[in-house]
């Protein structure tokens, strides 16, 4: 049974653009540049030099406290290490890789037999994690043995989210269908570390053969179950996923653990499993390249540090687009220049046309209210407007700003097309900026 979650909108969906699209390999482009922060936490510092050769899982960049490395994803030379442009909007410090198109694996990548990871302990599973640099790759891009270590004791039950509510994104299903061994693969392993005897595979009523493959590999007897859940933005979001499997609510403020759940990502699970059999960090993902500009769509395994230049090449588009997201249009980010790479955390570029620019005008709330029907935090977003605008730093704490998940349900609904996450993203920077100051 599938519990009931509050607000949410229903958008359209645009999944048939790429959903049935097998995934292809990415050949990979000439100059890869591999941000050295692609998580949530501390930036790595780089471990290489211009100049020097690297190989393909080889170690670019690391750093202590709440930091992952950052692996080479093609064999090459250093060309330089320098701020280039990001997905975020931001400029961070770079490896730019001239690739040479050999893919020499590096000496440190040694798979691992059935019998060797049997008797990894849980310890050990997530220091095998650690040092793969592997990060939640729905979007959040938290460093995944962070949040393993964290969870050990205080966990009852294990949500796998492969749910993909987001419009035109098809990775996750891809995954799902065509890599339900490695997946169900790395679940096992969350478990062992986990010391759970049971997991909850989260998958939405729309993707009917990814729930069908899935099945096919799990064994009765390890305890992992199917939940199909309504189709419903953004049930894929932590906190929703969450109450629609088992009733429970996170409170403000609150992590997952306070209500003895741990969410994974589905695309994170397979990573695990090819981290601690095959040895391989995480270089690459499934990306779903779509949009109703596209001529191609096409969901493709792609190094990470390719450009979204060399991406939009391979679809091709139809006329000049609107606008590009990194991610999908509720929560996606647009782009500003195409020349940023993807990163751990991209699972889509969305590509969209004219059709879906909203004219310029003077943005003033008619006070429907229906922001606030759609909220799923259930939260205030017409004041929570008003008070960022007024830079009312009291009162956005006291709405309760900082649990703002920016899905844009709120923004998806306005009639007066108000930039409600834009500000709410600004809102939450001036939190930010208020508080490190003495």
């Amino acid at each position: 049974m599938a519990f009931k979650v509050f607000g949410g909108v229903h958008p359209k969906e645009n999944k048939a653009y790429a959903a049935d699209c097998h995934t292809q390999k990415f050949p990979s482009p000439d100059v890869l540049v591999i941000p050295l922060s692609q998580h949530i936490g501390v930036p790595c510092k780089p471990l290489v030099k211009k100049g020097d050769y690297v190989t393909v899982g080889q170690k670019l960049g690391d750093n202590e406290g709440l930091c992952v490395p950052v692996h080479a994803s093609v064999s090459g030379t250093v060309k330089d290490v320098a701020m280039r442009p990001h997905s975020s909007g931001m400029t961070m410090m770079s490896v730019v890789v001239e690739n040479d198109h050999l893919d020499t694996l590096c000496p440190d990548i040694k798979p691992r037999t059935e019998k060797e990871v049997a008797a990894l302990t849980g310890d050990e599973l997530i220091d095998i994690i650690r040092e793969a640099g592997i990060v939640g790759m729905g979007g959040a891009a938290f460093p995944t043995a962070v949040k393993l270590r964290s969870g050990i004791g205080k966990i009852d039950t294990l949500i796998i989210n492969a749910s993909e509510c987001e419009p035109y994104i098809a990775a996750d299903d891809r995954l799902c269908r065509e890599f339900p061994d490695e997946f169900v693969s790395g679940v096992l392993l969350v478990m062992k570390i986990l010391g759970l005897k049971q997991a909850v595979i989260a998958i939405e009523s729309n993707k009917p053969e990814a729930a069908k493959s899935v099945q096919s590999s799990i064994d009765p007897r390890t305890g992992i179950v199917i939940k199909t859940l309504p189709t419903r933005y953004p049930q894929g979001a932590e906190k929703q996923l969450i109450q629609a499997i088992t009733g429970r609510q996170v409170p403000s403020g609150g992590l997952p653990t306070a209500v003895g759940c741990m969410v994974l990502n589905a695309a994170s699970c397979k990573a695990i499993h090819d981290a601690v059999y095959e040895g391989m960090p995480l270089v690459k993902r499934i990306v779903t390249v779509s949009g109703d500009v596209v001529m191609r769509p096409k969901n493709l395994i792609v190094p990470v540090g390719t450009s979204f230049n060399d991406l939009l090449e391979a679809v091709g588009h139809r006329e000049n687009p609107y606008k590009v997201l990194s991610g999908g249009p509720m929560m996606g980010i647009a782009q500003f220049d195409l020349s940023v790479p993807v990163t751990k955390g991209t699972n889509a570029v969305t590509i969209l046309s004219f059709k879906n620019r909203v004219a310029a005008r003077d943005f003033h709330c008619i006070r429907c209210g229906k922001c606030i029907d759609a909220c799923p935090m259930r939260l205030m977003p017409l004041h929570l407007y008003r008070a960022e605008r007024k830079s009312d730093l009291q009162e956005l704490k006291k709405l309760n700003l900082i649990d703002c998940m920016e899905c844009g349900c709120c923004a998806y609904v306005c009639p007066a097309t108000i930039p409600l996450v834009q500000s709410f993203r600004a809102g939450k920077q001036k939190l930010r900026d208020a508080a490190q100051k003495p």
